[in-house]
């Protein structure tokens, strides 16, 4: 069966039709019809992908975040995101992976929380992020010292490079969620981190909060556990990030 346009029902050859970037299921031929349709399809799209986090995650009282996937853990994560130095002493590659999954994540957000589409991302119908990641690159390089003294164009170009590797886990071609960064880095509050530092790059969080007492009650957990997580754990069940609110993760 040809697929169809959900809202104007237009099928091909009339329309080039195209599918959702998150869910890969519902059909538009637009952006404008997609728009029209999004108050009833962010209700469905996801949902059966979001069930996935895994209740089994590593030790939530790790010293070091991540568990795995860079080269390199530090402690004291949200901590760096205020004082404005959670991307040095990093090897180079582990700040390519965390500059693209910072941005993957909130496009990501934006787009079921609030509805709001990156048309220079994959949620617009763009065949890569770069256009919309290169933007959010020039967010952070704005705020002076949040990018490590070695950065510089060349650095830059190595990081896109990256991003626009298919073989790269951390590739701007491939949507990105909650779950799966905790499967990736095998940290379940690693995802916080993410949104922290894009609050922080951006100056707002979903839907217009403030992220400011969120970051400071993190990173105050932090040093009354001497950086050993135990406590991040705790909070990571009732502060939600998406919405810098306290509920349920």
């Amino acid at each position: 069966m040809v697929p169809a346009c959900v809202i104007c029902k237009k099928t091909a050859p009339e329309v080039a039709i195209k599918r959702c970037a998150k869910c890969s299921s519902t059909p538009y031929c637009s952006r404008e019809c997609q728009k029209v349709d999004w108050k009833n399809h962010r209700k469905v799209c996801g949902k059966e992908s979001a069930g996935s986090s895994s209740s089994s995650s590593p030790n939530r009282g790790s010293q070091a975040s991540p568990l795995k996937g860079l080269e390199k853990s530090v402690t004291r994560p949200f901590t760096r995101i205020g004082n404005g130095t959670w991307l040095h002493n990093r090897p180079e590659t582990d700040v390519y992976r965390l500059l693209i999954d910072a941005y993957r994540l909130r496009v990501e957000d934006e787009y079921t929380m609030d509805g709001k589409i990156d048309y220079d991302s994959l949620y617009g119908g763009s065949g890569s992020g770069l256009k919309g990641f290169r933007r959010f690159v020039d967010r952070v390089a704005s705020h002076v010292g949040l990018l490590p003294s070695w950065w510089n164009a060349e650095k830059r170009a190595c990081c896109e490079r990256l991003g626009m590797d298919p073989s790269q886990w951390q590739n701007l071609c491939r949507a990105v969620e909650k779950s799966d960064i905790i499967e990736h880095y095998g940290t379940p509050f690693f995802h916080m981190e993410l949104r922290m530092f894009a609050w922080k790059v951006l100056g707002t969080g979903i839907g217009g909060q403030d992220g400011t007492m969120v970051l400071e009650m993190m990173a105050s957990r932090e040093v009354d556990d001497g950086g050993s997580g135990q406590n991040l754990g705790k909070l990571a069940a009732v502060v939600d990030l998406k919405t810098m609110t306290t509920s349920i993760l």
